[in-house]
């Protein structure tokens, strides 16, 4: 029969206009939300290992990690930046994390992510890293210096 479709549609309309309303007056009150919700992302510097195990299960290559070897022979993190206007939400970056118990990259609750501008949309975290020991100076003779 045709029309039963409309008329399930109506019947939750009515049902609907009874019930407590549950619109909220955003942007004067902000939305509760639950712990689990998917906004932003927070990046903790310190705890990332370089592994790229996050840009490698990005499905839209989001994230790029720059990275160089440090004297120790191990990784160390320059630059970690992600483009929010690409990114899908799907928390596979943050579920392919293997740092613990604190990982390096997780979702905050903030979800207003508008912006004016396209810059803005990248998200660029740089780790700032102590000078390394630096190979000592070889001295010039007296008569080198004299000749140049």
């Amino acid at each position: 029969m045709y029309g039963i479709g409309i008329i399930k549609g109506l019947f939750v309309t009515a049902k609907r206009l009874f019930m407590p309303k549950i619109t909220q007056k955003y942007p004067e009150v902000k939305p509760d939300l639950p712990p689990r919700s998917k906004g932003s992302f927070a990046f903790n510097k310190d705890s990332c290992i370089s592994c790229e195990l996050c840009s490698m299960a990005c499905p839209n290559g989001v994230i790029k990690v720059e990275w160089h070897k440090g004297a120790d022979g191990k990784k160390r993190l320059d630059r970690y930046r992600m483009n929010l206007g690409a990114c899908l939400f799907c928390g596979l970056c943050v579920e392919a994390c293997p740092t613990a118990p604190i990982k390096s990259i997780q979702f905050k609750t903030l979800f207003e992510l508008a912006c004016w501008r396209k810059e803005d949309i990248y998200r660029i975290w740089e780790k700032q890293h102590p000078a390394e020991a630096a190979p000592e100076a070889t001295p010039v003779a007296a008569n080198a210096a004299e000749g140049a």
